[in-house]
């Protein structure tokens, strides 16, 4: 796969609430992490590639610094978050609030910055519409890391000050690739994993343990993901991005408009992706919403993984796997396809599985049928369970052929579409996958003979004909 020149990593890091992710989505030009006007929102480090000036960019969006000893336990978590942040990037932009003017919470990250070798730029936000700005930005001086440039980045303002700073302290542009390569890039896209499930399941110690390191806040505190957070990585030759998603609770008891947006975000994530992992706590597993969110990933035709979680606390005391996956399968019958895995995020066990899965299914999206071996298959439906009758006709299928693919789409041409019932469709597509293996959605369509209508106008004519010949006679 051509890869593309080495990336930028600009860290924005800062004490919550002061605009953090509003510059966030405006450097990256789209809606990305979520904007509340409430304290500690992001909580992840939030990564996103840009071509910024024509130069390869990532942006990387923390959750707000909190001064020690006041934070709580998740608060510690999410500033050991923006710390590494800081300590993987390049180059960081403090962002403080302007209205507020210089607070102790700025100032104790002024210190931090100030022991790490990177530049810095200081950006004085929410200065739109403020006759004095001049002057809130000259009390940011004595944080002793620079001229500090005025923005709004609700509003856009400053964005060019800002551009013009940042410029000679980026590499040179990087010449666009050839379409060749552009090409092989498409060809070889990542492929998108979304780990979705109810709150408090184990998505993000997963998604660590798939990783080997701390990547996302993981936390017994339900609901500590909100954005979805992509992480990029190799496996088996294979690049992947993993999406680590929020919880997805019943709207019933989503009190919280930020709530709200995280559990768009995953419902997105889940549509956007090729493979979604779903999910379940062993201790409590097969719940009404569990099915409800494996249902999103079949209507939406992307391959599903089972993923059992806490297997470690059930493990010999409840049954073996083959009795849960029956159990299992039975409460979610609607994708009983979906291959399952059992594993422990803790302690890594069984997480390799969900990878190799991961890269199986990917492959069974776009399986292709042949055609005359898809007609042979047709031949032995009909022959080992005909179709049914239809008034006083049989039904028939005259043959059949692939149509689509990511899913497996499969049109059935036949005499009366509309009168083949659901338990044939469900023996038609259970015969389908045992034939090809496959464990991935499925669409079934079928379809009238082309020219039917003309068959059926000379039908008409031929018997009008006939009438008017024996009429004569």
């Amino acid at each position: 796969m051509a890869r593309g020149p080495r990336r930028t990593l600009i860290a924005i890091v800062g004490r919550p609430n002061v605009g953090k992710s509003t510059l966030f989505n405006r450097l990256i030009r789209r809606r990305r992490a979520i904007v509340e006007d409430t304290p500690g929102v992001t909580r992840d480090r939030h990564f996103a590639d840009v071509d910024y000036l024509e130069r390869p960019v990532t942006f990387i969006d923390t959750g707000g610094f909190v001064p020690e000893g006041k934070e709580d336990q998740l608060e510690r978590l999410v500033r050991q978050q923006a710390q590494a942040a800081v300590e993987a990037c390049e180059l960081v932009l403090l962002v403080v609030d302007g209205r507020a003017g210089v607070t102790a919470g700025d100032e104790e990250v002024a210190r931090y910055l100030r022991k790490q070798d990177r530049p810095i730029v200081v950006l004085v936000n929410k200065c739109d519409g403020l006759k004095d700005a001049d002057t809130m930005v000259a009390e940011f001086h004595r944080l002793g890391l620079g001229e500090p440039i005025a923005v709004a980045a609700e509003h856009g303002e400053g964005m060019h000050t800002l551009a013009d700073r940042l410029e000679p302290m980026l590499p040179p542009p990087v010449a666009p690739p050839e379409a060749d390569a552009l090409a092989e890039q498409d060809t070889d896209a990542p492929i998108r994993v979304a780990i979705v499930g109810r709150p408090n399941v184990g998505k993000s110690s997963l998604v660590n343990a798939i990783l080997g390191e701390e990547r996302v806040v993981a936390s017994p505190i339900a609901g500590t993901t909100r954005d979805p957070i992509d992480s990029a990585f190799t496996w088996k030759g294979r690049e992947l991005l993993l999406t680590d998603t929020a919880g997805i609770r019943r709207k019933a008891v989503i009190t919280q408009k930020v709530e709200g947006y995280s559990v768009m975000g995953a419902i997105r994530a889940a549509e956007d992706a090729d493979v979604v992992v779903l999910v379940l706590d062993a201790t409590e597993a097969g719940v009404d919403q569990d099915q409800k969110i494996a249902a999103i990933a079949e209507e939406k035709g992307r391959a599903l993984i089972i993923c059992v979680n806490k297997w470690d606390l059930v493990k010999g005391k409840h049954g073996s796997q083959a009795e849960w996956r029956d159990e299992l399968k039975w409460y979610l019958k609607h994708v009983d396809w979906a291959p399952m895995v059992f594993v422990s995020a803790l302690d890594g066990q069984g997480v390799t599985k969900v990878l190799d899965l991961a890269l199986e299914l990917f492959g069974q999206q776009y399986f292709r049928a042949a055609t005359p071996m898809l007609n042979r298959v047709t031949e032995h439906i009909t022959t080992e369970h005909p179709m049914p009758w239809s008034g006083s006709r049989a039904l028939k299928i005259y043959y059949a052929m692939q149509v689509g693919t990511a899913p497996p789409a499969f049109a059935f041409i036949c005499s009366n579409p509309k009168s083949v019932p659901d338990r044939y469709v469900r023996y038609v597509s259970n015969y389908l996958r045992k034939t090809f293996s496959l464990r991935v959605p499925m669409r079934l369509f079928w379809r009238e003979r082309p020219g039917k209508k003309d068959r059926a106008l000379a039908a008409q004519t031929f018997k009008k004909r006939a009438e008017h010949r024996r009429r004569r006679r």
